[in-house]
């Protein structure tokens, strides 16, 4: 009878524990989910937005909104031509559809800045340019 008490206290001490080793076969979390919402919109495209845009001054940035503006800007090798940029991060996760850029341009004609039209392919250029970013960033991270 003790010897059958030892054996079930033996058993009942190891399974618990054995159950607790090895690990291997378990599934492993998506660390690069594509929903990365710690800051309230997703975190490659928001990034991405911030990397694509770093040349330009901010002027605004909501974070919790998804919101990018920048201050006027004027390439140096057109200085009668400047540029306005806002972003808006439409969703929580990766999507091609989750970015809007809007684009503002002005020519300066005698002293006067005037709103003149942003060709429609430089907002599209934009937004696969923070797209493809964000896709880098997110295979970085599931590469790490």
């Amino acid at each position: 009878m003790t010897r059958l008490l030892r054996t079930a206290l033996m058993v009942s001490l190891v399974f618990p524990v054995a159950a607790c080793g090895g690990g291997r076969d378990r599934p492993r979390g998506d660390l690069a989910a594509s929903r990365v919402t710690t800051i309230g919109v997703n975190s490659y495209l928001w990034r991405a937005t911030l990397d694509t845009l770093s040349f330009m001054p901010l002027l605004q940035t909501d974070s919790a909104g998804g919101v990018i503006v920048t201050d006027w800007y004027a390439n140096p090798a057109a200085p009668a031509e400047r540029m306005k940029v806002t972003v808006s991060i439409l969703d929580q996760d990766l999507r091609a559809d989750a970015v809007r850029v809007a684009v503002l341009r002005q020519i300066n004609r005698n002293g006067q800045w005037i709103d003149a039209p942003a060709r429609a392919a430089t907002a599209q250029k934009l937004e696969d340019i923070i797209l493809t970013h964000a896709r880098d960033l997110r295979r970085a991270a599931l590469a790490s």
